[in-house]
């Protein structure tokens, strides 16, 4: 019996419940763009970007809390440090599988944005057709360091710990799972770089010009590497968060590249 659609609820992947919500026709019905959060992130925290995103391009929106995030199942702590590589090989391909994938997008910001394109250099899987990179991170930076290092000290002293309390069943899991690999010293060699050069569909990545988390090299890499369409945007005015910081015209990018994928791919069908 194949899964039981709500417009939200939790999904079971390999006997872990997994938080979702779904915007427009169910992923087991018409083309969908896939959102994975950011390593603080959850279904709450894409606001109303799913929700803008599936009237604008018509598409099927799907959102998942990781395990340990959201109202999903808590997870073990240490997370080993290729936690991003695990989701991406392990997790995410078992997700899509459970929830009747049918054909569409990745789009991933942050952490969600790596474990994209680590899923999409890693496996073929031709259900995948675009993906969307926000704020990706692909090695690791004095920069974004820095900046974890400061939240590790909001999260001990100050107010983060409180804020996060309200979108997590567990915030010192959602939290320390990705504080303590990012900081942990072996971490300073972590590098995925060589994921882009296996990628083989069109990419769209996009960054703020002042992200506290990493340099626009955490991009560039992509169009130096990849052997696919890629096009790049960068964002003035903006931090780590371009689809909620400066929503206006992210949210249009993004919607021109789904539209543009959906032509393609209506062409392929007629010619084929």
């Amino acid at each position: 019996m194949g899964f039981c659609w709500q417009d939200q609820g939790h999904v079971a992947v390999s006997g872990v419940a997994l938080e979702y919500a779904c915007y427009g026709p169910p992923p087991n019905k018409a083309a969908t763009i896939i959102m994975l959060h950011e390593g603080l992130g959850c279904v709450a925290l894409w606001r109303d970007v799913p929700q803008k995103l599936a009237e604008a391009t018509g598409l099927g929106g799907f959102v998942y809390s990781r395990q340990g995030y959201g109202t999903s199942d808590p997870v073990t702590l240490p997370r080993s440090l290729d936690f991003m590589t695990h989701e991406a090989v392990d997790v995410l391909p078992e997700v899509l599988d459970v929830i009747g994938f049918r054909q569409g997008i990745l789009m991933g910001h942050s952490d969600g944005a790596t474990v994209a394109a680590i899923n999409c250099g890693s496996i073929s899987d031709h259900r995948v057709r675009g993906l969307v990179l926000l704020a990706p991170h692909f090695f690791t930076e004095d920069i974004g360091l820095a900046s974890i290092a400061k939240a590790r000290n909001r999260f001990e002293t100050g107010d983060l710990r409180s804020k996060l309390a309200k979108y997590h069943d567990d915030p010192n899991g959602a939290f320390l799972g990705w504080n303590d690999v990012w900081l942990h010293p072996q971490f300073l060699a972590w590098d995925v770089t060589e994921v882009i050069d296996y990628i083989r569909v069109p990419i769209l990545a996009i960054q703020g010009r002042q992200d506290q988390y990493g340099t626009l090299a955490q991009i560039e890499v992509i169009a130096e590497r990849a052997y696919c369409p890629v096009d790049l945007l960068v964002v003035e005015d903006c931090g780590h968060s371009p689809h909620l910081e400066q929503a206006g015209n992210v949210l249009a990018e993004i919607t021109q590249f789904a539209t543009r994928l959906a032509r393609i791919e209506a062409a392929m069908v007629e010619t084929g």
